[in-house]
């Protein structure tokens, strides 16, 4: 039985829908432990892209199990939008299973969404106002309605009625002229969960009876670690803790049936969203390799900001997440470049910095600190997938090799493109 957690090491957008399917091959249930469809994968299978935002990759596999955990907050709206269009596009949905302690995203908690971004002035985390936040918040203060809930109409109903009551109240108190109806979100998510009540099961159950079986799971993370809402950038972060403990418990599995733990690390850093971002590149480098990597948000489309591949943000991915093995993805988006840089340290009032700090807006005047390494041409990827990692250019090899030794974990895969097959595995 082998259970593996991936988590995104840097900001998200890291490749970790790739990897994951790499890994789905051999694992019978692959899982998504929080978040929400604020985030997405983008994924190539059968010569098509599929681009998901609630859904497990997983379930493109045929014969695995895709499973959305209790720490996934879910629309149900949207997450009947996508197997809708999965199933158009031939896609068989029946491996889907939703967790019934999943909280569901309600209609106003998007409008609440808006409405506190417009308000945080410069707290405000660039978000995709889904209603991410705002239904975390009203899980953390047990207000929050559940996909149980949607099988017991009496019990739905009298949440709503004191819930929906209270959100008018605020949205007034904020000057907005907007009023929820009871009745309508009632009859609409009652709609939802006839919908939905094939995939339904308690997950934790499920997945202890798969362990005790000794099936291979596999978890996958959304967003990256410095969106972790404990760990990351805050408050320019998720709602959400994206490391690797919560694999536990956003699905109830036991912390000790986690086996080893993949950090996705891009060959350089991309992110969405507001906050300081010390190795940002605004110049004509910038551009280069935002273009050549597509670096535009899954779900927002938004242009991502992208810079040099950051090392002290990588040893603080590695300690809190405990890597076991590193996945290297787009080493192919920096073929070109006569350069490349990997930032070592900080520099903060003369002194060299090496671990991240807790004080955000003291990281705005923290300078990274760089090593150069020469540049790799860019190759017929396609041809390289087929020989193997000891077919990538030297200077390449260097690069990987050097992020290794610094963060003492060992990288196992290498991905050079967007397709399944260029995907290389490094040995020893």
């Amino acid at each position: 039985m082998d259970s593996v957690v991936i988590i995104g090491a840097q900001w998200g957008d890291e490749g970790k829908g790739k990897i994951t399917d790499y890994y789905a091959e051999r694992s019978d249930y692959i899982i998504r432990f929080q978040g929400g469809n604020n985030a997405g994968h983008t994924i190539e299978f059968r010569d098509e892209e599929f681009k998901l935002h609630l859904v497990p990759s997983g379930l493109l596999r045929e014969g695995k199990k895709a499973v959305i955990g209790n720490g996934v907050v879910v629309d149900p709206e949207v997450l009947i939008e996508e197997l809708d269009e999965l199933k158009m596009r031939g896609i068989d949905t029946s491996g889907l299973v939703l967790s019934d302690r999943a909280n569901l995203i309600m209609p106003y908690h998007k409008e609440e969404d808006a409405l506190q971004e417009r308000l945080k002035g410069d707290l405000k985390a660039g978000t995709t106002k889904k209603g991410i936040g705002p239904c975390y918040s009203d899980k953390a203060a047990r207000y929050g309605i559940r996909v149980a809930d949607l099988y017991n109409p009496e019990s739905l109903k009298s949440k709503l009625e004191k819930i929906v009551p209270m959100k008018n109240r605020l949205f007034k108190a904020y000057g907005e002229n907007k009023t929820w109806v009871v009745e309508e979100i009632y009859e609409r998510y009652l709609s939802y969960g006839k919908e939905l009540e094939s995939y339904v099961e308690d997950v934790s159950v499920l997945l202890d009876k798969a362990l005790k079986e000794g099936m291979n799971l596999l978890f996958e993370g959304a967003q990256g670690t410095h969106l972790d809402v404990d760990h990351g950038l805050y408050p320019y972060t998720t709602s959400s803790n994206t490391v690797s403990a919560n694999a536990a418990t956003g699905t109830g599995v036991g912390p000790l049936n986690l086996s080893s733990v993949i950090g996705v690390v891009k060959a350089y850093t991309s992110r969405v969203g507001t906050g300081p971002f010390p190795t940002e590149l605004k110049g004509e480098t910038g551009e280069y390799i935002r273009e050549k990597g597509h670096e535009y948000g899954t779900t927002t489309g938004r242009p991502r900001r992208v810079g040099w591949l950051d090392l002290v943000m990588l040893r603080y991915s590695a300690r809190v997440n405990s890597f076991t093995d590193l996945a290297v993805t787009c080493v192919d988006v920096l073929g070109g470049l006569d350069e490349v840089k990997i930032c070592t340290a900080y520099t903060y009032t003369g002194e060299k910095v090496y671990d991240y700090p807790a004080d955000i807006e003291s990281l705005k005047d923290h300078e990274p600190v760089y090593k150069t390494f020469q540049g790799w041409d860019d190759q017929d990827w396609d041809e390289m997938a087929e020989k193997g990692y000891e077919s990538l250019p030297e200077n390449a090899r260097r690069y990987l090799e050097f992020i290794e030794d610094d963060l003492e974990v060992p990288i196992t895969h290498v991905s050079i493109g967007p397709k399944r097959e260029q995907t290389l595995k490094k040995e020893g």
